[in-house]
């Protein structure tokens, strides 16, 4: 897919280009600062902006390399089927998961927020790495330079919907019916899922209501067990 390591010739094109995949990247990044920001929302205020920096700086690290193989990779049977699994029980855990931070448990808390944002980055980009891809029209600097760009936004986006999750518990609900929205979304679009279940463009709608309103039940439940096992 990278056939030369050059980067394109400064011109009308190459600009093109590179505005192409920062605006690729702005536009299907909400999702990832959705999940950033709930992965974040625990930990301490003076580590959460640094979570928030490791944990997407290495995710589009990863997603760089991921775009070698992305053709492929979109065609392989029960890959987005398992992908969209893991975004639900990821979803379900960070909506289901409150509370503050200890200092006992902050360094723990910051690995597995780091670690959150990379594993639901990648499994969740599928779709957008070909189309980042596509745009860098062969360029492997062009497109390790668009994606680092696109960071800045994903930081400020997460760090403002995790300060607002703190005024406004409403949003992390919010937040975990979008990511069990896409987390639909990817299971009824995988290769298996769509020759077998054809859901079609209304199957494929009810399907991601289902997600979402799934999502936050099963997380409110996991609440309630949460509480129960917590009671003396």
């Amino acid at each position: 897919m990278f056939d030369s390591p050059a980067v394109l010739p400064l011109s009308l094109d190459s600009l093109t280009a590179l505005l192409s995949i920062v605006a690729i990247d702005v536009v299907l990044g909400g999702d990832n600062a959705v999940v950033i920001a709930l992965a974040v929302r625990n930990l301490p205020p003076r580590l959460r902006a640094r979570g928030i920096v490791i944990g997407a700086g290495a995710a589009v690290i990863l997603r760089v390399a991921l775009t070698f193989f992305a053709a492929k990779l979109l065609d392989l049977p029960f890959l987005k089927l398992v992908g969209g699994a893991l975004v639900a029980v990821i979803a379900v855990r960070l909506f289901a998961d409150g509370g503050e931070a200890t200092e006992e448990k902050s360094c723990t808390t910051f690995l597995g927020a780091v670690g959150t944002i990379v594993v639901a980055d990648l499994v969740m980009s599928t779709d957008n790495i070909l189309a980042v891809a596509g745009a860098s029209r062969g360029s492997l600097p062009l497109l390790v330079f668009g994606l680092g760009l696109s960071i800045p936004f994903v930081v400020f986006a997460a760090g403002f919907l995790s300060r607002l999750m703190d005024r406004h518990p409403i949003i992390v609900v919010v937040g975990a019916a979008v990511l069990g929205k896409v987390a639909a979304e990817m299971i009824l679009t995988d290769a298996w899922v769509a020759g077998l279940a054809n859901p079609g463009t209304m199957g494929l709608y009810a399907g991601e209501v289902v997600g979402a309103v799934g999502v936050v039940v099963v997380g409110k439940l996991r609440l309630r067990l949460m509480a129960g096992h917590a009671r003396p």
